[in-house]
């Protein structure tokens, strides 16, 4: 029985608790040419609050990308 419960255990982490990070969550335009852990950004990535917030909104929670910045660089901005 303990084993039947490790297998189960097993098997819900494997389905829930991996991502593959090179796939990413949205299709980027094509100007997003640059590739930074599997994520796609456009050119100006080092200054996002310059250049990302346009689509990115204003505190780079998705904005009208509808994408946050948080969801993979967490509080870095």
């Amino acid at each position: 029985m303990k084993s039947m419960i490790f297998i189960f255990l097993i098997s819900i982490y494997s389905m829930l608790g991996c991502s593959n990070p090179s796939e990413s969550k949205y299709d980027p335009p094509s100007d997003h040419t640059i590739s930074k852990d599997g994520a796609m950004h456009k050119s100006g990535l080092n200054d996002p609050e310059t250049n990302c917030v346009a689509c990115h909104g204003s505190d780079l929670r998705g904005g009208t990308a509808g994408v946050s910045c948080y969801d993979c660089h967490g509080k870095k901005w």
